[in-house]
Formats: structure tokens, sequence, C-alpha cells
């Protein structure tokens, strides 16, 4: 008997892509970094409802929407950094400030909506930046930058305020390198992530440092160093919303006096001993 060689029959369903590439090739995102951001902030819809993953597959014809920002800023960085500026009262009115770790600048859009002149958003990624704060006069984007190694020339005014939202490293290694930037009489306020202070070890289940004791411990070696550079540091301030992951984070105020910043062998001394 004669048998045939069928091929099964196919359905014509439309092809799938990267939910990232999907973004960047509607021009719902300038590049992927950014709809990366987009997709974990929760933030993309797809036939109506939330995909959080950067890699999921889509069909390429699928309703895609942006659901508008949950806060009064692009991210909810910026309610974060809010809270700290009226809990310290710092003025930030017509002030040159640099944010260090800007990502999608929320804490560039609290700055701004402060009264910020001029705002220097600092980041070692690219793409990050919301649209709307990469195109206005009042900031100067730095990405691909690490703040450890930028050069003084790149920022050419002193700043009056720093802020720091950093992942990944301690500010320990941060804050000698920022004192180039600052004016004397200058201002910090660095968000202190316990989960990047502690030895690994003390990390618990899904990055998230429960244990207040081990928390202030983070605080502390972060005022230390601080103090040992001749800051002056006020009582942390815990921030209201905590980070996404769940970890409760810390504002440090910490303020230059007004005599020149210690002399660079100083400076040195303290990063090594790090």
């Amino acid at each position: 008997m004669k048998t045939e060689n069928r091929k099964p029959k196919t359905e014509n369903k439309p092809s799938k892509e990267r939910l990232d590439h999907l973004l960047v090739n509607r021009s719902l995102a300038a590049t992927r970094s950014q709809a990366q951001g987009l997709i974990l902030a929760g933030r993309v819809l797809v036939a109506g409802a939330v995909v959080d993953k950067a890699g999921a597959l889509v069909p390429v014809d699928a309703e895609i929407v942006l659901k508008a920002p949950p806060t009064r800023f692009v991210s909810r960085g910026g309610e974060k950094l809010a809270a700290a500026l009226d809990h310290f009262q710092v003025n930030v009115q017509d002030k040159v400030a640099i944010d260090v770790g800007a990502s999608t600048g929320g804490f560039t859009h609290c700055l701004l909506t402060y009264g910020a002149r001029r705002v220097y958003a600092v980041d070692v990624g690219f793409g990050q930046l919301d649209p709307s704060l990469r195109n206005d006069p009042r900031v100067t984007v730095l990405e691909r930058r690490n703040i450890r190694y930028l050069e003084r020339e790149e920022v050419p005014e002193p700043a009056d305020l720093i802020t720091l939202d950093l992942s990944f490293i301690s500010l320990t290694l941060v804050l000698p390198k920022i004192l180039e930037f600052l004016k004397p009489g200058g201002e910090i306020l660095a968000l202190v992530k316990p989960q990047f202070e502690v030895g690994k070890g003390q990390v618990g289940k899904g990055g998230v440092v429960r244990d207040p004791k081990l928390q202030q411990e983070a605080v502390a070696k972060v005022a230390r160093t601080a103090e040992k550079l001749g800051l002056k540091v006020s009582p942390a301030f815990p921030s209201p919303l905590k980070g996404p992951k769940g970890n409760q984070e810390y504002f440090l105020y910490v303020t230059i006096s007004k005599a020149p910043p210690p002399p660079l062998e100083a400076i040195d001394k303290t990063r090594r001993s790090h």
C-alpha cells in the first residue's frame, strides 16, 4: 500500500517578539533599557493585562498600552526624595544639583519640581532617563558614567546639592569622590540601601535585609564614613516607600562645612580603608 507523506496543517498564527523589543519598534520607548524600566514598573499593558517581564514573548500585532506614571514624578523614587527634602527642610530653589544614580529620573524630576536651576543626571546605564527629562534644557545627561571615575570637568560648576540613589555598591566608596563636586556649605542626601551595605551572608531571602539591627548597622557604617571626611550627619530618616523588593531604606542628610574640603590625601586614605 502506498503511503503519502503529508505535512501537518499549520495555522497562520502571528509571530511573537520580546516585549521590550516591541516597545522600541513601536516608538513607545527610546531604548531597550527604557523599555525594560517601563515594563518592570508595571506600566505596560498587553491586551489589557499588565506584563512585567521584559523577555515575555508577545504577538507582534498585540495591543500594547502604556499606563500613566502612578505618581507625580516619572518614577516612585521622586516621592522618596520629596519626603526627604520636606523632612530635612532642604531648599532646592535655584540650586545646582547632581543626581547620582539617575536611572529613569525620579530624583531628577523631583529636584526640578522643587525649583532646581540645573540637574546633572549621572548614571552608569544608558537610555533609561525619561524622554521628558532628557529633553529638558535644565538637565545635563551624563550617561555611561561611573561616579567614582567622573572627571571634574564634566560638571563645570560646583553643586549645591548631591543626591545618591545607587545599587550594587556601598556608599562608603562613593562619598569621598563626590566631595570633589560639592561647594563649601553644600548638602548631600544619600539613600542608604542596607542590602548593599551589609555582608552578603546577612542579606535574607529575596535580597531583603529584615533585621532592624542590621539595617541600623548599615546606616551607621555610611554615617561613620561621612564623619571621617569631616562631614556633619543628621539622624537618619526612614524612607516612606520601601525598595522594589521590600527593603526598608534610609536617607542620610549630610552637610559640608563652609571650610575647604579635606585634602586629597585624606580622601584617598579613606577610600583605601574600605
